[in-house]
């Protein structure tokens, strides 16, 4: 009797729900305490996506040994991206040096900004706001950006260790089976085409700032590449991010309008008319799936779990699909409601 009691109570739905809580807690805290290393791995699996192809085009056409084609990508890689970083170093040191004139112009922004509220009435005091705006540490601002970017680049190195040893351990042109074959196609699809999309949505912001003689040019289309990766809420984040400085550096209104209006063409026409188009059903992920993950992965990993939270949400998916008793869980996630 009392056996048949505790297999009721154990196989209770009150208890399995409170294991799967239990366990899911378990779950975020491993995968919030380890993030030093699961970060930088799952970056190197997705990065890996792009490295394999010309790994395995330079062994296969070109007769090279593995050893040597990993080499090989790996350089081109790195010289891309020392490349980058040196341009961003340059434009962020340039905009330091500028650091007291751009103090001055926002001082005077702040005057007319004060003359404005006393004409419509609103009291405000002119001389605390201009206190504290010409205490700012512009220029030291800016240097704590260039430190960042360098530290990003270091810590940049663990990835590509990690890189180096999925390619190396990789066998060109073999034959995948089963939910693996389908993660690894439904992934591959979706790093092209994001790595396409987002690339050119950074070059043409790049472009089109120059093009207005916009400091930091070459930075904000380095960002909007970056965060064209983070679905829905990069790209405003990328096509307002010009702003202050735009504000700061321009005189009139029509500069400002230009640098914001031109890139949010080009991130609403890639990001809503161009991508969906190519990218199919790669995720098969709800919007409100991806914005709830969003916040998911933003929590526990950062910047980089929400850069993240697509991929990893879709491969989830598609385990959940996979097993009878999760399938429901799977069609919720892809917005099929019951």
């Amino acid at each position: 009797m009392s056996d048949n009691g505790s297999r009721s109570v154990v196989g209770s739905p009150a208890a399995v729900g409170s294991l799967v809580i239990l366990a899911c807690v378990a779950l975020g805290a491993a995968l919030y305490f380890m993030r030093p290393v699961l970060v930088p791995l799952v970056l190197a699996i997705l990065i890996s996506y792009l490295v394999s192809p010309v790994v395995d085009f330079v062994q296969v056409k070109l007769r090279t040994p593995r050893p040597l084609a990993v080499v090989a990508a790996l350089l081109v890689a790195a010289m891309l991206l020392a490349g980058i970083g040196l341009l961003m170093s340059s434009s962020i040191s340039n905009l330091a040096d500028k650091g007291p004139e751009y103090q001055q112009k926002v001082l005077t922004l702040a005057d007319r900004f004060t003359v404005f509220m006393e004409e419509n009435g609103i009291p405000i005091d002119a001389g605390s706001v201009k206190e504290r705006l010409a205490d700012l540490p512009v220029a030291n601002m800016m240097l704590g950006t260039l430190n960042s970017v360098v530290n990003s680049v270091s810590n940049f190195v663990l990835v590509l260790i990690f890189v180096i040893y999925l390619v190396a351990g990789r066998t060109p042109n073999t034959e995948k089976t089963g939910i693996y074959r389908e993660i690894d196609g439904r992934i591959k699809r979706y790093i092209n085409v994001k790595v396409a999309a987002s690339a050119a949505t950074g070059l043409l912001t790049g472009v089109i700032l120059s093009l207005f003689g916009l400091d930091l040019a070459v930075v904000f289309g380095v960002l909007a590449f970056l965060l064209n990766f983070i679905p829905s809420v990069g790209s405003a984040i990328a096509t307002l991010l010009p702003l202050p400085v735009a504000l700061v550096q321009f005189d009139g209104a029509l500069p400002v309008v230009f640098c914001i209006l031109l890139p949010g063409v080009v991130q609403f026409t890639i990001g809503n008319v161009l991508e969906p188009r190519f990218m199919g059903t790669a995720l098969a992920l709800h919007p409100i799936t991806i914005l709830l993950s969003l916040v998911f992965w933003g929590m526990l990993w950062g910047i980089t779990g929400m850069l993240l939270a697509a991929p990893i949400t879709a491969v989830i998916k598609i385990v959940l699909d996979r097993i009878e008793a999760t399938r429901p869980i799977g069609a919720l996630l892809a917005g099929e409601l019951p």
